[in-house]
């Protein structure tokens, strides 16, 4: 596994490496993002915002999350919209609970040795959750996770659609099991693609899904969110980060993507991703209007 991925990070920038270093030598600002909706919208509205100051923008969206790392750590990518818990647990391999507050106080520390800053954080914290459809969770009684703990240890069976990621990472399906102490049978956890475990939940092939909590699909389907009452997941809040060679020499950019973060909450990002995934708008449209309504864009 971690040969494939050490093979893909290379690949990747050996693909982008031609194109992002000339875009560096003539001052352009690369702006990177990952594969999902809420990641392409912030590039998005990065790019817009910074081309309206007067930057250059070279915008590569649709990077996966190690490989988007590795090019910033590298000098690949200026600037992408990072998850603390994210940086935390996976790029930085710490293990102890924090709050959100000590989360970024922690990264911003470590990912400064490597050249990164870390801007404001959102009000937007894109955490793993655990879903129901919000007829059964009433019927059920479920409210959090230790409720749902107790109906499994009750006896209840619950079929649960998860991504391949989530099924083995270090703050992913295993730990929370053991800090809630309850276990799923093997034959109902149903792997699948993330995007796909949002329909699987809203057509009752399954009983819960794992979900991202910003989602907008969460609402539109008639979703809830269980609670995470022991504080299992990090915060995950939505940061933009920066190369600090690049903030250095510009630091009008931080001050604008400072005043962007501080308008994202998670309702806001909700309900934008909701507007691409179930109205089916361009993620052009719907940044631009964004932009404009919070007076970021003329």
């Amino acid at each position: 596994m971690i040969s494939r991925i050490l093979a893909s990070v290379a690949l990747t920038l050996g693909l982008v490496s031609g194109v992002v270093g000339s875009a560096a030598a003539s001052s352009t600002i690369v702006v990177g993002g990952k594969k999902f909706t809420e990641q392409q919208l912030v590039a998005e509205m990065t790019a817009q915002l910074l081309r309206a100051n007067g930057y250059s923008v070279d915008k590569r969206p649709d990077l996966g999350s190690s490989v988007l790392r590795a090019a910033q750590e590298n000098g690949q990518v200026d600037v992408y919209w990072e998850y603390t818990g994210t940086s935390l647990v996976i790029y930085n391999n710490i293990k102890d609970k924090l709050d959100a507050e000590q989360t970024y106080k922690k990264i911003s520390e470590l990912d400064a040795q490597k050249g990164i800053t870390w801007l404001t954080p959102s009000k937007a914290n894109n955490t793993y959750a655990i879903a129901m459809r919000k007829d059964e969770a009433e019927k059920d009684g479920v409210v959090s996770l230790s409720d749902l703990a107790q109906k499994i240890e009750a006896g209840k069976s619950y079929k649960f659609a998860s991504n391949a990621e989530f099924f083995s990472r270090p703050d992913g399906l295993r730990p929370l099991q053991e800090m809630y102490k309850f276990e799923f049978e093997r034959k109902n956890i149903v792997r699948m693609d993330g995007g796909l475990t949002y329909q699987a939940l809203r057509d009752g092939q399954v009983d819960l899904a794992l979900v991202l909590s910003t989602d907008g699909r969460i609402p539109a389907f008639g979703f809830v969110v269980l609670k995470d009452d022991k504080g299992f997941f990090p915060s995950y809040a939505l940061t933009p980060v920066i190369r600090t060679s690049v903030f250095n020499e510009n630091p009008k950019i931080g001050e604008l993507l400072n005043a962007l973060s501080s308008k994202l909450d998670d309702e806001t990002i909700a309900r934008l991703n909701s507007r691409v995934d179930v109205g089916r708008e361009s993620i052009e449209s719907v940044s631009k209007e964004f932009l404009q309504k919070n007076s970021l864009l003329q």
